[in-house]
């Protein structure tokens, strides 16, 4: 079975955010071990400054990659990705032998350049910004689509 992590920076703090990301992780437990790791936001004035900021929310990002698994920056500048695309990341990945997927949705401010390194892939969701509770619900529904896909499973179009 294919594990999925999700590293997301910021908590969801709106009950509705959190129920939709319940629903998709309902959904999901047939097909995938899903672990949601939510790491706090850095206060940039707290934090002495946006750049600190950042560094200190991509290194807690970096400390949470699990050890073997292909990481994927959720990253505006990314490739842009179709759910038929993801669909096939996650194929991919199981027929490669490796278990473990990780997604990582950075902090507002961005992440740093060391995070970017660290992505064996970038993914785009669109070219628009998402909050990221709301791209944290988006990924959720479209890694649960891309397994509906890979098993030719009817889904909603």
């Amino acid at each position: 079975m294919l594990h999925v992590t999700v590293i997301a920076v910021g908590k969801l703090k709106e009950r509705f955010w959190a129920q939709a990301c319940d629903e998709y992780l309902k959904r999901l437990k047939p097909y995938a071990s899903v672990e949601v790791r939510e790491l706090p936001d850095i206060d940039p004035a707290k934090a002495g400054g946006e750049r600190k900021a950042v560094q200190q929310e991509s290194q807690a990002i970096l400390s949470a990659i699990p050890e073997g698994a292909l990481v994927c920056l959720l990253d505006i500048d990314g490739k842009l990705a179709t759910s038929e695309d993801l669909a096939g990341l996650l194929d991919e990945c199981s027929l490669s032998g490796r278990s473990r997927i990780c997604f990582a949705i950075g902090g507002s401010c961005g992440v740093s350049e060391e995070v970017r390194k660290a992505a064996d892939r970038r993914i785009s969701l669109g070219r628009i910004t998402l909050p990221h509770n709301l791209a944290r619900v988006v990924l959720l529904e479209q890694v649960y689509r891309a397994f509906k896909i890979s098993r030719n499973e009817p889904y909603h179009k």
